[in-house]
């Protein structure tokens, strides 16, 4: 007896019409946007040691977090998680929210940020700015399981870039961080990098700009600077994929409590813990330096990208070193930028400031 064949279609011919409108919406985004900048820190010519600091800053919600929210919308949309009328949550300490607000706006569907309580208000002002509305939680370690209950309540989807920030990006190209690195600096005197120092809130940004360069057999090696009150450098250092800390970081937007599953610890050469205090001296002699505020996060890597220009001074080595601005400073003039917050911190950043100084001036060691 022939057997017949069943045949269900479940395509929604409104649902498949608004999807490639929302996947056109998204990558008209980025048509739109001019690549960023990649800026020359000043270093003594006789050094022979270029510096360069790839501006995220510039993108069209303020932060390299733009890049990874527009990649996980496209991922998103295109295995159908993300529904027209069904909101996109996600748990962020802020600058993520906000470029994952600017999308959903973009494509109309609702957004709702978990963060801690702790964010900066400004971030907080540009993800209601973006048409987003924000969740505070008291402990920054719950802001992943009160995601996923929002999501299973709302019937929405929870984006979870801490667990997806490493796949849906094109690590092998497509105009990524990292092939865009390096095509800014084909004209210039070392055109591959010894270094590129990046820092860690996901990992998927490391782990982008690693894959790369493993993947376009490059010599440069990857640094990934860590602050207080994180876990990736211990749990990268002692290969321990459980590691954990109580607190959570003081430097906004990078360092995690638990080691998360975009942080690809296999793929990058070597990590730094640096002190708060010496993140945000190092943003302060940045705006002296080139006049430009940044985030803390942009001073952890820079700190650690002199550092290894030090090291490469003292070596004899000559080459060029790169490390990203990942946000304005406007955003946190209340902290970092005020003196009266790091004094209730108990933070001091003069001594830090004050050896960045004196190294950058040729009038002393780094360390």
């Amino acid at each position: 007896m022939a057997i017949e064949t069943t045949d269900v279609d479940r395509t929604d011919t409104a649902y498949r019409a608004w999807l490639k409108e929302a996947v056109r919406k998204v990558q008209a985004d980025a048509n739109r946007s001019a690549d960023t900048h990649l800026l020359r820190f000043p270093l003594p010519e006789e050094w022979g040691i270029d510096l360069y600091l790839k501006d995220e800053s510039t993108h069209p919600t303020g932060s390299l977090k733009h890049r990874l929210a527009r990649s996980l919308f496209l991922y998103g949309l295109c295995n159908g998680w993300i529904r027209p009328g069904k909101p996109v949550i996600e748990a962020s300490s802020g600058s993520t929210a906000v470029s994952e607000a600017y999308f959903a706006k973009l494509i109309g569907v609702p957004f709702i940020a978990v963060m801690a309580k702790t964010t900066s208000p400004a971030k907080i002002d540009l993800i209601e700015f973006h048409g987003g509305s924000c969740h505070l939680v008291d402990n920054p370690g719950e802001v992943y399981d009160v995601s996923a209950t929002l999501a299973e309540e709302t019937g929405g989807h929870y984006m979870d870039q801490f667990t997806y920030a490493e796949r849906a990006t094109d690590w092998r190209g497509n105009n990524n961080i990292a092939e865009s690195v390096f095509a800014q600096l084909s004209l210039e005197p070392h055109p591959e990098p010894a270094w590129i120092v990046a820092t860690a809130g996901t990992g998927g940004t490391s782990a982008t700009i690693a894959r790369y360069v493993h993947y376009m057999q490059h010599d440069t090696r990857i640094c990934v600077a860590d602050p207080e009150n994180s876990c990736f450098y211990e749990g990268w250092v002692n290969h321990d994929p459980a590691a954990s800390c109580e607190s959570g970081s003081r430097i906004e937007g990078i360092g995690r409590p638990r080691m998360e599953p975009s942080f690809v610890p296999g793929a990058i050469d070597r990590m730094m813990k640096v002190p708060d205090a010496a993140s945000i001296g190092t943003v302060r002699v940045l705006e002296q330096v080139l006049g430009k505020k940044a985030g803390a996060s942009t001073g952890t890597g820079l700190w650690s990208a002199l550092k290894i220009v030090a090291e490469m001074r003292a070596a004899g080595e000559h080459g060029s070193v790169v490390t990203l601005i990942c946000d304005p400073g406007d955003r946190y003039l209340d902290k970092y930028y005020s003196d009266a917050w790091l004094a209730e911190q108990g933070i001091d950043i003069a001594p830090y400031q004050g050896r960045l100084e004196r190294f950058l001036d040729g009038a002393g060691p780094f360390a």
